[in-house]
């Protein structure tokens, strides 16, 4: 009985585990475009009571697969601390948490929701493609980040003495520098804090062209972690 639970709740070539991944990934859908309409104002109060009917089965479809996969599983602890063990919680427990707080916490608590979304990893080849290439390249990705953070604080101490004086009201300390930074070295560019001195246009200039780098670097090295993490025999299939 355990095996033929495992055989179907773990992904293989069998029908029953193939009806399984499409049902679970459709209630995730499901799932998600109820959240969004949720959010709109003024629904009818039976609108409210068919989402909530649509968001109680989705739950309780949840929790059955949450507690079989943790059945069928040999090392249980492990599965429960693993990255999908944590999403599967994620995904129920704002609406078991829901009967326990107080209702002003549910907003907070319905965020978490959008944790059902990484539970499409599973059964998805392309974003397990993607996972695995985040999870090779991640010494790299954490050193770009590393650096990123370096060059924001940097850019902000830079514009700050460049700035400060001629406009007091943008750049009055390095921490009100910090969004100039952020917004800059993203490219992003709001237009909304810029530099009016001849030194703060020359020190934006080259901070751009870091910015540029920033953009892309990070593109290339999951580029090229997605090219090595794609398994010739899964292609082939």
């Amino acid at each position: 009985m355990k095996q033929r639970i495992k055989n179907i709740v773990e992904i293989n070539d069998s029908k029953a585990s193939k009806f399984f991944a499409i049902f679970i990934q459709v209630l995730i859908l499901i799932s998600i475009v109820t959240f969004t309409l949720e959010t709109t104002p003024n629904l009818e109060p039976r609108t409210y009571t068919i989402i909530n009917i649509i968001e109680v089965f989705c739950v309780l479809v949840f929790t059955l697969e949450y507690l079989l996969r943790i059945y069928v599983t040999e090392r249980k602890l492990k599965f429960i601390f693993s990255f999908y063990g944590i999403i599967d919680l994620l995904a129920i427990l704002p609406f078991y948490l829901s009967f326990c707080f107080d209702l002003r916490a549910l907003r907070a608590l319905r965020f978490l929701r959008l944790f059902r979304v990484f539970k499409l990893v599973r059964y998805n080849r392309a974003l397990n493609h993607f996972s695995r290439a985040i999870k090779s390249s991640r010494e790299e990705i954490f050193l770009f980040l590393f650096i990123t953070l370096i060059l924001i604080y940097f850019s902000a101490v830079g514009i700050y003495y460049f700035e400060n004086e001629a406009q007091p009201e943008h750049f009055a300390s390095i921490l009100d520098s910090l969004w100039w930074a952020i917004i800059t070295l993203t490219t992003v560019g709001y237009g909304d804090v810029y530099p009016i001195t001849a030194g703060g246009k020359i020190f934006t200039f080259f901070i751009l062209l870091i910015g540029l780098g920033i953009v892309a670097i990070p593109t290339g090295i999951i580029s090229s972690a997605l090219t090595k993490s794609v398994d010739p025999h899964e292609e082939e299939k």
